[in-house]
């Protein structure tokens, strides 16, 4: 009722339909609009390019004591090395990966940060395309990896028939098919977007809950206070899920490598 009040007073539509989700272009130009340049497509290129000046600067004079850039560098990409790469895929094999880990990781980490910074206040990640092409460049590493050693028809064999009774196989398979090459590339992309998507919505609820309250009825500003400070305590705890998320979905992709290049799956 508050909220139907407030788009009275306001004329803004109410309740808000599915194209409300969907960001304007920011593009000035009318012919250029088909390009839907956004402000999550802006906020992907900032924080690429972000990742890509802050390590080209870090390790542009590196010393064998380093300084404050080389060390949070180092560290980032020793964190992922070590506590994901090598420890799920071995020394050898973790080495090769870590690069690609350690830019998830920290690629997933940036973008997500958004999602908290003043004027931004949304993650690219709340938007299904970008955590749906993340899960598809892993999926693609996954599978890529276990058909160059093992070949295709190991590695499908592999991948689909478990060890277990023949007469059980019929309902294994189908099972092994959907986990693997459905549900794995589904549920990575789902999940980073489901939380990101979560957080931004109950960060406007409680952030425009309170200045709705407080337009509704000046008698109820103690609501207000009360919305505000709610936001501030999701704030805490979306910067915890901004790098528990990252962290999962890098774990996972290393997991899937593990397991395309086990010989049992």
């Amino acid at each position: 009722m508050i909220g139907q009040a407030v788009a009275l007073q306001s004329d803004v539509p109410f309740p808000p339909e599915v194209g409300d989700f969907y960001l304007p272009s920011i593009v000035p130009w009318d012919g250029l609009n088909s390009l839907w340049f956004t402000k999550i497509t802006a906020l992907v290129w900032i924080s690429t390019a972000i990742l890509i000046i802050f390590f080209l600067t870090a390790y542009r004079k590196p010393k064998m004591v380093p300084g404050k850039a080389q060390w949070l560098a180092e560290s980032a990409y020793g964190f992922v090395r070590d506590n994901i790469s090598i420890e799920m895929l071995g020394a050898e094999r973790g080495l090769r990966f870590a690069p690609y880990l350690a830019s998830l990781l920290l690629f997933i980490v940036f973008n997500n940060l958004w999602s908290i910074v003043p004027i931004a206040q949304i993650s690219p990640n709340s938007h299904i395309a970008f955590p749906a092409f993340l899960a598809l460049i892993s999926y693609v590493l996954f599978n890529y990896v276990g058909i160059k050693k093992f070949g295709f028809r190991k590695y499908m064999r592999n991948s689909l028939i478990p060890p277990a009774p023949w007469f059980v196989l019929p309902i294994l398979i189908p099972i092994e098919f959907f986990s693997t090459f459905l549900v794995r590339p589904f549920s990575l992309a789902v999940r980073l977007f489901a939380n990101m998507f979560a957080g931004h919505m109950l960060l406007l609820v409680f952030t425009l809950g309170g200045f709705a309250i407080l337009q509704a009825n000046a008698k109820l500003a103690a609501f207000s206070v009360l919305s505000w400070l709610m936001t501030i305590a999701l704030t805490l705890l979306e910067l915890l899920v901004i790098f528990l998320q990252a962290y999962v979905f890098t774990v996972l992709t290393a997991s899937y490598i593990q397991g395309a290049v086990s010989e049992e799956h």
